[in-house]
């Protein structure tokens, strides 16, 4: 199994970036995660933060190192990390539950399953053409897909997310079988409400993920002005078994070098306070590339 990742978080405007992303794999499997951090209530940050730790806890405990069913598996995790969220917020006698979108992207045997819950997008794109696209669990999604009205309804308002006080809604879909050269996006808000999804599309299809994120990453932030939102993406290039001798140089992931048992995850641990504040920007990509640099050390070491 091989791939490419390139993985981009700016704050924006506002005062801290309540997104993670983040990803995980075994030689058999990897699960790509993004969580949005919901604005309105306490620790945002945290929600999103809880969110991928559980989930990345439970593929790394399941998946030795696949995952026996995909779908059942997500279903687990999705509503193991609600409740850790929830359980967080008791435990702390909090008035609100900190909350949070997800998506994810968990591929298997070339096969790709994903999960999402809120307004977190995942885009495939093959051949130039986009293949699938999340909806969002979004009251302007809902009503656009019936074709009422939209005028005067807000974008941001959500009828579902982790760590609300009733069960989220949340929808799994695949397996879609990938070929070389597809490419996924996991991006926040933040990113596809400035910028529209055929230019989403377009710098994928015409860029290596590398190249492409920043780029759209940077068109966000100036489209959305001083009060831009956390803008957050997560990309990769699906190369499948294919074997390269540039594969180091061009910064792709083997995973089939890995040991039988090999678990690698670029989540960060909780550095996060209970009360807030969370990490800085600077933090964030720091964390980032060190973790992607010791995994790449990590496989090179198993070579």
């Amino acid at each position: 199994m091989k791939f490419s990742v390139f993985q981009l978080s700016r704050i924006g405007g506002r005062e801290k970036n309540e997104d993670r992303m983040g990803y995980c794999f075994t030689r058999e499997a990897s699960m790509f995660m993004l969580a949005d951090g919901m604005g309105g209530h306490p620790e945002g940050e945290m929600a999103a933060q809880i969110a991928l730790q559980t989930m990345s806890s439970r593929f790394q405990r399941e998946a030795k190192p696949r995952l026996p069913e995909v779908a059942p598996f997500l279903s687990r995790a999705v509503k193991a990390a609600h409740q850790q969220i929830v359980r967080h917020a008791s435990a702390r006698a909090m008035l609100d539950t900190p909350r949070t979108t997800l998506v994810v992207a968990l591929i298997q045997g070339g096969q790709l399953y994903w999960v999402h819950c809120g307004d977190s997008r995942l885009y495939v794109m093959r051949g130039g053409q986009l293949l699938a696209r999340t909806r969002d669990h979004s009251y302007v999604e809902a009503q656009n897909r019936v074709g009422m009205p939209l005028k005067g309804v807000n974008r941001n308002v959500l009828f579902t997310c982790l760590g609300s006080a009733v069960r989220p809604v949340f929808d799994i879909s695949g397996p879609l079988l990938l070929r070389e050269g597809d490419k996924i996006l996991l991006c926040s808000d933040g990113l596809w409400s400035c910028v529209e999804d055929k230019r989403i599309v377009l710098a994928l299809s015409e860029n290596p993920v590398a190249k492409a994120v920043p780029e759209l990453v940077d068109e966000a932030l100036k489209n959305g002005g001083a009060h831009a939102d956390n803008v957050t993406a997560l990309a990769l290039e699906w190369e499948g078994s294919s074997h390269r001798a540039d594969a180091a140089k061009d910064g792709f992931t083997q995973t089939d070098t890995m040991s039988l048992e090999g678990f690698a995850s670029t989540i960060q641990s909780d550095d996060l306070e209970p009360t807030g504040g969370g990490l800085d920007e600077r933090a964030i990509d720091r964390s980032i590339e060190e973790i992607n640099q010791a995994i790449q050390r990590s496989i090179g070491r198993r070579r």
